[in-house]
């Protein structure tokens, strides 16, 4: 099972950085590598990033127990 680890502002942060990126595929320069915004999209709603779980962040604000 995912364990969360991003809290709520950086949740928020991600979904409205992805949105952001991904409008790039339809608006504007619509280029393919605005689908890179699926990405922080994804970590966004799931509330877990692969990355911080490999260095150990965690900004959730919930401690896990060991």
């Amino acid at each position: 099972m995912i364990k969360v680890n991003e809290g709520s502002i950086d949740r928020i942060f991600r979904v409205a950085l992805g949105l952001g990126v991904l409008s790039l595929a339809f608006i504007g320069p619509k280029t393919p590598l605005g689908y890179i915004g699926i990405v922080p999209i994804a970590t966004g709603l799931m509330g877990w990033c692969p990355l911080y779980s490999l260095l150990g962040i965690n900004t959730c604000g919930i401690k896990s127990a060991k």
